[in-house]
């Protein structure tokens, strides 16, 4: 094992699953997609060599976030930053990992519409282009970009993100199955797109999130790596 991955190893505060598995859209061939977060030890960022912002492993289908560079991406709305903290299926969290799930609502805001639609529609256009270029888009790609909006939309509305496709899973399965046309999937597609612009006109989230917040949050992170020793984190 790697020093870098020794830090996942030894210093992650949470792992959770995500993928199809949390989205409730799982067949048997279905990988088991695992995101996490760590945390380096205050000391290493002392050095002139850096600790790494997101390594892969140890296991398969495993990414993880130094826990700083997971906040600065969970404040600019990441889809799938933010999925992490409300994954339903979580595998490890030590105390500052229930710490950082509680603090989910801070990084809230109404840049969701830009960060959730606005990466869809991009997808979109390279979707279609597949398509042109080899006859059918990548079914699977497709649907995670619906389900995306499917997200986007309902956190506008509700200020929650939520993981879980519920009663969309029977028509995105049958995207992924190809039993749905390109025409049909664009046409759904757009209805997002208006629900999101809808959504975003009602939406009770806040305009900017709550980044003193998260500051002051990551400095008593760093505090007490220091004073208290990363293995009691």
């Amino acid at each position: 094992m790697s020093k870098a991955q020794f830090l996942v190893e030894q210093h992650s505060i949470l792992s959770v699953v995500v993928g199809s598995r949390a989205f409730g859209l799982a067949t048997d061939a279905s990988d088991v997609d695992r995101r996490g977060v760590y945390v380096a030890p205050t000391v290493d960022f002392w050095r002139m060599s850096k600790p790494p912002t997101h390594l892969d492993g140890p296991l398969p289908e495993q990414f993880s976030w130094e826990v700083e560079r997971f906040c600065e991406l969970a404040l600019s709305a990441n889809p799938n930053v933010l999925e992490v903290l409300h994954s339903p299926l979580v595998e490890h969290s030590t105390p500052l990992g229930d710490e950082l799930r509680e603090l989910s609502p801070a990084f809230l805001s109404r840049q969701a519409h830009q960060t959730f639609a606005g990466y869809a529609q991009s997808q979109f256009a390279k979707a279609d282009a597949r398509r042109q270029r080899e006859g059918e888009p990548r079914w699977k790609h497709v649907v995670h970009l619906l389900r995306l909006m499917i997200s986007g939309a309902t956190l506008l509305e509700s200020g929650t993100v939520q993981v879980d496709v519920g009663t969309h899973r029977d028509r995105l399965l049958a995207v992924r199955r190809g039993e749905v046309s390109w025409t049909e999937a664009c046409a759904w597609r757009d209805e997002l797109s208006a629900h999101l612009d809808a959504a975003l006109a009602g939406s009770s989230l806040p305009q900017e999130p709550d980044t003193a917040r998260v500051e002051d949050w990551l400095i008593s992170v760093r505090r007490r790596s220091l004073s208290e020793g990363s293995s009691r984190l």
